[in-house]
């Protein structure tokens, strides 16, 4: 007999404060946020949005007050990290919304991928390499340092180089 709680068991309690059901149903609906979120946002910036995501519902869930709108709400979430991490990657301004949804609108999920694909494919193999190390690898700027023998601000350094001429790539 199969004592898991449904999803909706685990929403009411995690909703009357129940932590242990919190993280039950934050690792459950975590494979849907990232499905969602892969056709969202740009590839580099999934697991940011997934996570910040997981952090907003966790403080946040109390305030909903219709629990037959969690679903629509955890989604509407993600949709507005996507959002707000590709104005932070392509440098605009977080007041023209509408220019930010043209821009995402007027490439699929597949245009999106194969071109940050071809701007990840653009950089230098050392510029490659710190990429992949913290968007993919999720190290932090410490591990990258200890990994590349290289002192953290030349890590960052790099990093900040390689995310402006993806950007460039994108854009041009």
């Amino acid at each position: 007999m199969d004592t898991t709680p449904t999803p909706d068991a685990l929403l009411l309690a995690a909703h009357a404060g129940d932590r242990d059901a919190m993280v039950h149903l934050l690792q459950v609906h975590q494979p849907s946020l990232r499905r969602y979120a892969q056709k969202r946002c740009l590839i580099s910036d999934v697991d940011d949005a997934v996570q910040e995501t997981l952090l907003v519902m966790s403080r946040h869930l109390t305030a909903v007050r219709k629990l037959a709108s969690f679903s629509g709400w955890m989604f509407k979430i993600v949709q507005r990290e996507c959002r707000r991490l590709a104005r932070t990657v392509l440098k605009q301004d977080p007041y023209e919304e509408a220019l930010v949804d043209q821009w995402m609108s007027a490439h699929t999920p597949d245009t999106l991928r194969l071109d940050m694909a071809s701007a990840l494919e653009s950089l230098p193999p050392q510029y490659l390499e710190v990429v992949v190390l913290r968007d993919f690898e999720a190290l932090s700027i410490r591990e990258m340092a200890e990994r590349l023998s290289l002192d953290p601000a030349a890590v960052k350094s790099r990093l900040h180089r390689a995310r402006v001429m993806i950007r460039e790539y994108l854009l041009a």
